[in-house]
């Protein structure tokens, strides 16, 4: 590991969720002398990845890693495949459609196509989620026991007083997501909101993805006909990927 690398990419894990922080609060974070933490600050300011705010002396993520970001957004061949479906789903069924994949044992909202009622909503893309409370973690979890495994052996933190915490109880919906290719949440993550989503699959069968709509709470449970189109759209991305057969196995859940 390059030490100077790995300082950076601290840095800007700190600095993640809009936070706001001097040199001296950094220094204590990585336990490094104020001067080694000014320099590495200054570099990554001189590349844009990280920007001081105009009225202090304390630093945020730069505009640098957005475009960065987007570059890497539009290089994933499922997120590119998923649009115009995304799109068609969300015009069906009349509500907001998601696309995740698992990150660091979350879920990363890599695209969102929002409701088509014309109100005004907050742009979902690159909003983390943790999998355990995300219908679409749930479904990545369940196809991918070393994911699983890593996930529930940690502490998982309750956001909701619906949410499943006990890892017997996440292990038997996993085994219902497998027999259905359904994953649900129903105000696991936040209040008054709810989702269920569906695996995407690759050339190989295996679960790459998922595919969700989002509703609100007081429209649960899903309609058939809202089950139906987000089958339709997660089979018709995972025949544009090249998967031979959807829904996936049960098999394509390693172990």
């Amino acid at each position: 590991m390059i030490q100077s690398i790995d300082r950076a990419a601290k840095i800007l894990g700190l600095l993640q969720g809009s936070r706001r922080m001097g040199i001296s609060e950094l220094a204590t974070a990585l336990d490094l002398p104020p001067s080694t933490v000014h320099g590495i600050v200054k570099s990554l300011q001189s590349h844009g990845f990280v920007a001081q705010q105009p009225s202090g002396n304390r630093y945020v993520l730069g505009p640098a890693l957005l475009k960065l970001s987007s570059v890497y957004l539009d290089t994933l061949d499922v997120r590119a495949r998923s649009m115009r479906w995304m799109h068609e789903l969300s015009r069906r069924t009349g509500l907001a459609s998601r696309l995740g994949v698992e990150m660091f044992g979350e879920v990363v909202v890599i695209h969102h196509d929002r409701r088509p009622d014309g109100t005004e909503q907050m742009p979902e893309t690159g909003v983390t989620i943790p999998s355990h409370v995300s219908a679409m973690g749930k479904v990545l979890l369940a196809y991918d026991a070393a994911h699983a495994a890593d996930v529930l052996s940690r502490q998982l933190p309750s956001l909701t007083a619906e949410t499943t915490t006990e890892p017997g109880r996440l292990r038997e919906e996993f085994e219902q997501v497998r027999r259905d290719a359904l994953g649900f949440e129903n105000e696991e993550a936040v209040i008054g909101e709810s989702s269920v989503a569906a695996p995407i699959c690759a050339e190989e069968g295996e679960v790459i993805a998922a595919i969700a709509v989002v509703m609100p709470s007081s429209a649960w449970p899903p309609t058939e006909a809202v089950l139906n189109d987000l089958r339709e759209a997660a089979r018709n991305i995972s025949r544009e990927l090249g998967a031979p057969t959807w829904p996936p196995r049960a098999s394509a859940a390693a172990g």
